[in-house]
């Protein structure tokens, strides 16, 4: 991947790592950037699937949003504010996409990336429908995981809206 890579870099690119013993670094690599005025996009699903779709949300790194219960909230943000966003592949030339089609778009399992990317250049022109959900402070929730269903709650309606044309 090293184009791949390089741009990753560039782009100053938060790698997860899944495994549960490195939630608490992860989170607090998120933490450093936004408290530094970044913004973040996060893809809780935890993997991808055929796009057909939403997963359950994961909902340990929402933690960055939760005030700190230990130590004197060194680098604490005040309110979290996130906002959801869904992401759909709906047209092929033109033409609404079908559950049959949509997994030609995603990336996901033991695919090579270079050969799907070859393949998804040759399809045509393809719609992606992006719906941003209003944002919401992370003291609307109170927990990591409630904001974290919530979030999850948006992002699947505004796909299957998209998915089915609406």
């Amino acid at each position: 991947w090293p184009f791949f890579g390089m741009l990753a870099k560039l782009q100053r690119t938060i790698f997860v790592d899944r495994r549960r013993h490195s939630t608490h670094t992860q989170r607090d690599d998120l933490l450093a950037r936004l408290t530094a005025g970044d913004n973040v996009i996060l893809f809780p699903e935890g993997t991808s699937n055929d796009g057909n779709r939403v997963l359950p949300f994961r909902s340990a790194l929402f933690s960055v949003a939760e005030p700190r219960r230990h130590g004197g909230g060194e680098g604490q943000i005040k309110d979290l504010i996130v906002q959801p966003v869904s992401i759909a592949y709906v047209r092929l030339n033109g033409l609404p996409v079908g559950h049959g089609l949509r997994p030609l778009f995603a990336w996901y399992g033991d695919m090579e990336l270079f050969s799907h990317l070859v393949r998804l250049a040759s399809l045509g022109t393809l719609t992606i429908r992006v719906e941003f959900h209003p944002a919401v402070p992370f003291s609307r929730f109170g927990s990591r995981k409630a904001l974290s269903d919530h979030c999850q709650r948006e992002v699947a309606g505004g796909v299957d809206r998209a998915i089915r044309g609406k």
